[in-house]
């Protein structure tokens, strides 16, 4: 758990922020003075899904924020979650959609494949399922794997699985 205090969310912050992201694979608290909506997207591409300002911060608090954080949720000032999550809707819709994407990276293609391979198809069922060649799910399962860094079709499932996509 990496937990940062800062005034305010500029380039050399920013800089340490990522820096702690490639370093480490923990998730990160930021205690911060002043914080909006493009800078709260900048912290969270760096893996800081905890957000509390300085004002709002008692030590309780702080405890509360770290032990959610540390169990997979997250934290964000209530009134930055309304604008964060519409510029998640206009992401999804105005670039990822029209490009058959979805925030997990995958298309609904690769997602399809991916489910029937963990209902137990194999490739040429698959592809008759699906109405492709086999070589074009093989070349679907390849990129998938390769792009996500999974070693085999059992780990894709997995993957799949535990985000939720099948």
């Amino acid at each position: 758990m990496a937990v940062v205090v800062l005034d305010v969310l500029d380039d050399d912050a920013q800089r340490v922020l990522r820096q702690i992201q490639r370093t480490s694979t923990a998730r990160g608290v930021l205690v911060i003075t002043r914080i909006d909506e493009q800078q709260l997207v900048d912290a969270a591409e760096c893996g800081f899904v905890g957000i509390v300002r300085r004002a709002e911060t008692t030590p309780e608090r702080l405890v509360q924020v770290i032990s959610s954080v540390a169990q997979g949720e997250g934290h964000v000032p209530p009134d930055l979650l309304g604008s964060l999550l519409e510029q998640v809707g206009k992401l999804q819709g105005q670039v990822l959609a029209p490009r058959g994407l979805n925030f997990t990276g995958l298309a609904a293609r690769e997602i399809e494949v991916l489910r029937l391979v963990a209902e137990g198809y194999d490739t040429a069922d698959i592809a008759m399922k699906l109405s492709y060649s086999e070589r074009t799910i093989k070349n679907v399962l390849h990129a998938v794997m390769t792009r996500l860094n999974l070693r085999n079709r059992s780990h894709a499932v997995a993957y799949a699985l535990r985000q939720g996509l099948i």
